[in-house]
Formats: structure tokens, C-alpha cells, sequence
């Protein structure tokens, strides 16, 4: 069966096509360093089976993080904390992604100096940010960096640069909220510009052995923002800076979503079909049917679940356990599965 068959990219090999998406925690403190819940949390999803974990999104700048709880990646003092975690995962025979992660305007870290290409508040909620100049995206740009460097010294086996769900990189990306008009802004080129920069950084430092994967959202779910037309369009101007594409949707304005299980899995397909990049599919994903369809169908390589594996960690052993599939259980529990 195809969700428990491996997946290979570069030097990447999972045990199986399913992955732990990144989902925030808020579970640090003001200074961003890995807690026990941290080390506990993600080494459970790892014993439970899953072929990939992806650590949350986690801010290379302190004043991009999304909350003031968030992991961080900023300062070398966070790789120690970082690689127990890695460990953990690694002890359990998975494999280990960190997302790195800007907010912009969406930060709610509680500093002052709140950043985006164009001075647009996300909502009354928050502040209006101040407009980047040219010199300092040239600095976020060496602060991805530099957290690709501290994530290959903590022993990730991949990153995830975060362009979803209306962050800083999305932000760029989109016609709604970005306005500039100097090589940031304007044509899909400028505004892929940052995204590019950031990618050609990162893989100065980041082995090219090691995969690359970048989250999208595929849609703003507004007009004039973001559509499916323009995701592939996106995709295939950056896809030569990176090697798998995680797809999902919406979070740049709070606008209604229709939901249900699989509500992104068409976005992936599409995306995987024209842009002949592997996908990753998200999106209220939840059994083992679901999983088998769409990777069975070529809609997608992998399948990240997120609310599944939060409701139930050993989902991936009961699936195989169910389906009388001949996985390697651990030892510890193996009288549960025999």
C-alpha cells in the first residue's frame, strides 16, 4: 500500500508518506528556547509512526515570531535545545524538518517594530507595520540564512521555509498585500524576488544533499490576490531553488473557508501535474482511505496530518495495524500490534 511505502528525495528517506505538518505550539517563552513539552511532544509523533515531523513554525528574528511563545532560531544558544529535540525524533526512526518562519505584519510577539513589504495592518487587531527598506530585507534575507545554518548544526534533515498563511513571505508574494514599487513589488518577478534571495542564501549553507521544502498557500481566497492560476505561476518561477512544494491555503485576510476533509488535496494535484514538483497534501486529512487515495492516485507524494495526529500521536502504527501491513512496531509495543 502506497502510504506505507518509502519516499526518497536527495539523501531524504522516509519510512512512510506520512508527515507531521507544522502546527504552533505557543509552548516557550520570551526567549524562544526548546521545553520539555517540546522534546516529549515531538518524540511521541515519532514513536507513533510518522515518517516526517516537521518542528513548528520557528522565527528567525525574535521580532517575527508569530506569538511570544514561539520556538526561535535567532541566536546559536537555540540549536542545543533544538537537537535534543532532532535526537529524539532520530531515536524513533523518523525523520526530522523545521519550518523557519517570519510573520510580518501577523506577529503578535509584542515588539514594537512590526515589519511587512507594505505598511497593511492584518486587521484592527494589530498594528500597522512599518514598510521594509531595501537594506533591511537584505538583512531578513541573511537571517534565514543564518537559521539554516543553526538548523543544520542541530541535525535537521530538512527545512521548510515558511510562505503560507499570510506571514511575511506570503506577504511578498501576494498582489493584496504587497504594494511596493520598486524590485519587490509589482510583476510576479519582483514579488517572488525575496523568496529566491532567501532560497539562493540558504543553499550557500544548507547541503545540497538535503532537501528544501517551501509552504505555500495556494489561495487567498479573495479576489485579486492569490488564485490557482497564479500559485502554479509562483511555483514555477521559484521551483529551481527548491524541491518539495507544501501545499496549502488562505491565511493572509480573515475571509470565509469552505472546509472539509481533503479541501486542499485539489491544489497539491494541480500543482504536483504542471508544476512536476513533489507535493506535500494538508488539509483535515484523517484516515487511512484518504491517504491511500490520493497518494495512490498520484495527487500527492506525501500526506501531512495535523488535528489527527494532535487527537492521536500512534495513528500511523494503528493504521498499519488495520490494514494487516507488515511495519516494523516498536518493540516496547508490539504486543498491542501482533
Amino acid at each position: 500500500m502506497k502510504t506505507f511505502e518509502k519516499f526518497e528525495i536527495k539523501d531524504l528517506i522516509l519510512k512512510n508518506r506520512i508527515v507531521m505538518p507544522p502546527m504552533c505550539m505557543y509552548s516557550s517563552d520570551n526567549s524562544g528556547f526548546v521545553k520539555d513539552f517540546h522534546k516529549i511532544h515531538y518524540a511521541t509523533r515519532a514513536l507513533g509512526g510518522a515518517g516526517l515531523i516537521i518542528l513548528e513554525a520557528t522565527a528567525v528574528i525574535a521580532n517575527g515570531r508569530i506569538s511570544n511563545r514561539d520556538l526561535g532560531i535567532w541566536d546559536d544558544g537555540h540549536v542545543e535545545g533544538l537537537k535534543s529535540v532532532v535526537d529524539r525524533i532520530h531515536e524513533f526512526d523518523s525523520k526530522a524538518g523545521i519550518q523557519l518562519a517570519h510573520a510580518g505584519r501577523k506577529s503578535d510577539s509584542g515588539d514594537d517594530y512590526i515589519v511587512a513589504p507594505s505598511p497593511i495592518a492584518h486587521s484592527d487587531r494589530y498594528e500597522v507595520p512599518v514598510e521594509l527598506e531595501s537594506s533591511d530585507i537584505k538583512d531578513l534575507v541573511g537571517k534565514f540564512k543564518e537559521g539554516s545554518r543553526r538548523a543544520l548544526a542541530a541535525g535537521f534533515d530538512a527545512i521548510e521555509i515558511h510562505a503560507a498563511h499570510g506571514y511575511l513571505i506570503h506577504q511578498f508574494l501576494s498582489p493584496i498585500t504587497n504594494k511596493r514599487v520598486d524590485q519587490y513589488g509589482g510583476s510576479l518577478e519582483n514579488r517572488t524576488r525575496f523568496l529566491k534571495e532567501i532560497l539562493g542564501a540558504i543553499k550557500e549553507v544548507w547541503p545540497k544533499e538535503k532537501p528544501i521544502f517551501v509552504r505555500f498557500s495556494a489561495t487567498d481566497y479573495k479576489e485579486g490576490g492569490i488564485d490557482e492560476n497564479e500559485i502554479l505561476a509562483i511555483i514555477n518561477e521559484v521551483k529551481e531553488y527548491f524541491d518539495v512544494a507544501h501545499i496549502s491555503t488562505g491565511g493572509l485576510l480573515d475571509v470565509p473557508m469552505k472546509v472539509f476533509p481533503g479541501y486542499q488535496l485539489s491544489y497539491a494535484e494541480s500543482i504536483k501535474s504542471k508544476c512536476g514538483i513533489p507535493t506535500v497534501a494538508v488539509g483535515l486529512i484523517e484516515n487511512f482511505n484518504q491517504i491511500e487515495e490520493a497518494l495512490s492516485n498520484n495527487r500527492a507524494d506525501l500526506v501531512a496530518l495535523g488535528r489527527q495526529l494532535l487527537r492521536d500521536p500512534y495513528t500511523p502504527l494503528r493504521m498499519a495495524y488495520e490494514q494487516d501491513m507488515d511495519v516494523e512496531f516498536p518493540i516496547q509495543y508490539e504486543r498491542a500490534f501482533r
